[in-house]
């Protein structure tokens, strides 16, 4: 969402090869989009309340299943961003900070429960939203969304698994998902001049 015309055509038509090249397969972690963005010379910060791999997580059955494979991968590019260009600052964004940045700076990439987020223009998914709220979901579902903007209620996004369209939240709806377990409260902040 963040690419022009020109590299994203190139990422796709490089997909493999660039997945291969920066050493990860099925699973993203918040650094490897770090270093995607620094690839295409997109300014960001990354921030996060853990820099590494939370062993915490392995209760959640999707870390339990991929913790083992991107371990080393993920601890080494901590390791190696400040030499490689990549920031990544060691704590939590507040909803005040944010709401700035998007007013003043650019758009944020924001780890969340996907479970946990809900639309408040799309009915079909605040209605899943809804029930998953009530009736209960007991395992973590990681998803990253695009915040590209504020009004004054609610959160403007966009999400990658849903067609081209802006979605709205509440700041409060956002918070839940973004500071749950599982998200380590992982933010990036996007530069306007990205491009």
């Amino acid at each position: 969402m963040l690419l022009s015309n020109k590299q994203r055509e190139d990422f796709l038509a490089r997909f493999n090869e660039i997945c291969e090249d920066e050493g990860f397969g099925e699973s993203t972690w918040t650094i490897d989009l770090c270093y995607l963005l620094k690839r295409f010379h997109i300014k960001h910060c990354m921030y996060t309340i853990f820099l590494g791999v939370n062993e915490d997580y392995r209760r959640h059955g999707y870390y339990d299943r991929i913790m083992h494979l991107d371990t080393q991968r993920v601890y080494s590019r901590f390791r190696d961003a400040l030499d490689s260009g990549v920031q990544a600052v060691e704590r939590s964004v507040s909803m005040k900070e944010l709401v700035s940045h998007l007013t003043d700076r650019g758009p944020a990439i924001v780890l969340v429960d996907a479970g946990l987020l809900s639309c408040d223009l799309c009915k079909h998914n605040k209605l899943k939203a809804e029930f998953r709220r009530c009736f209960g979901s007991n395992y973590y579902r990681g998803h990253y969304v695009l915040l590209v903007g504020h009004t004054a209620r609610r959160l403007l996004y966009r999400d990658p698994a849903l067609s081209p369209r802006l979605c709205a939240t509440a700041p409060r709806r956002l918070q839940q998902a973004r500071l749950t377990s599982g998200t380590d409260h992982d933010i990036i902040f996007i530069y306007n001049s990205y491009r």
